[in-house]
């Protein structure tokens, strides 16, 4: 009963998470074009076939850029609110446009997801738990502060992406203007290194296996400072570098044991009947 998972791209360049099993899968955000997403797909021997769903966090570009092309191309459902599809200006297939509500779980073939709130400059922002009832994987990215609702998420996962942003000393003494800085930290932006370290010391659970330290800023964070700082406290817990520029190994995540081992899926498995759709009016 494992989860198989990868960052396709992490950063503000753009942000694609995969999460599935060995028959069924979904992407969380689809920030990078269709032929990124294909081509790393690719490399990482995992087929478009298997995906499922696409849910979406929120409207900035960095989370929706290829999405029309890719949702369009494989006739994948897109789960999205109606502020997000319209201060999105996403242009999708009217049918393949699915609602989903806070709390409440959205079945997926054999997946389960979940979306909760989070503090974010975005008209209607969400994170997301998929689960496949003994594992829970968390994308947990694009949030201002780390509220009660992340802790509670964050501390049953048994992998999660987790945003470390920025370097408080780098952002001080960068180059960005004022209002940027403050829009970084002011607490609908992102959270910063000391932030995620902080939820990761004080709510990991003893099961996290993977920890994919992601959306690092290019201009206020260092990739190298951020593994050398979660690593002296990680334990157990296998610390990965989501990359801005490249996708992660696929890694397996599991219920029983930790894992760090990097799985390889070869060819796609006989498909399970598609989730039922649903359907929801944005006009």
């Amino acid at each position: 009963m494992s989860l198989f998972v990868t960052s396709l791209n992490s950063g503000s360049n753009g942000n694609c998470y995969y999460v599935g099993n060995e028959t069924e899968a979904v992407l969380i955000d689809a920030g990078i074009s269709c032929k990124e997403i294909e081509l790393r797909m690719k490399r990482l021997q995992l087929s478009p076939s298997k995906l499922k769903a696409i849910f979406i966090s929120h409207e900035h570009a960095d989370h929706i850029r290829g999405l029309d092309v890719f949702s369009r191309k494989y006739s994948l459902p897109v789960y999205i609110t109606a502020p997000t599809l319209r201060f999105g200006r996403v242009r999708l297939d009217r049918k393949l446009a699915c609602s989903f509500e806070a709390h409440t779980t959205v079945s997926v073939g054999s997946l389960q997801v979940v979306a909760f709130p989070k503090a974010h400059d975005a008209s209607d922002p969400y994170s997301f738990t998929v689960s496949n009832g003994k594992v829970r994987v968390g994308v947990f990215t694009d949030i201002g502060v780390p509220c009660q609702n992340l802790i509670q998420h964050f501390s049953q996962c048994h992998a999660a992406f987790l945003e470390s942003n920025y370097d408080e000393e780098m952002l001080d003494k960068g180059s960005y203007p004022y209002y940027l800085k403050h829009r970084i930290r002011g607490g609908k932006g992102h959270l910063s290194n000391r932030q995620a370290l902080e939820l990761f010391v004080k709510h990991r659970p003893s099961y996290l296996s993977h920890l994919f330290l992601s959306h690092l800023s290019r201009n206020n964070n260092c990739p190298k400072l951020v593994e050398e700082l979660f690593n002296q406290h990680a334990g157990s817990t296998h610390i990965i570098i989501a990359s801005r520029d490249a996708e992660t190994p696929v890694y397996e995540v599991r219920a029983s044991e930790v894992s760090t081992k990097t799985v390889y899926i070869n060819s796609p498995l006989p498909l399970s009947a598609p989730p039922p759709q649903l359907s929801f009016d944005f006009c």
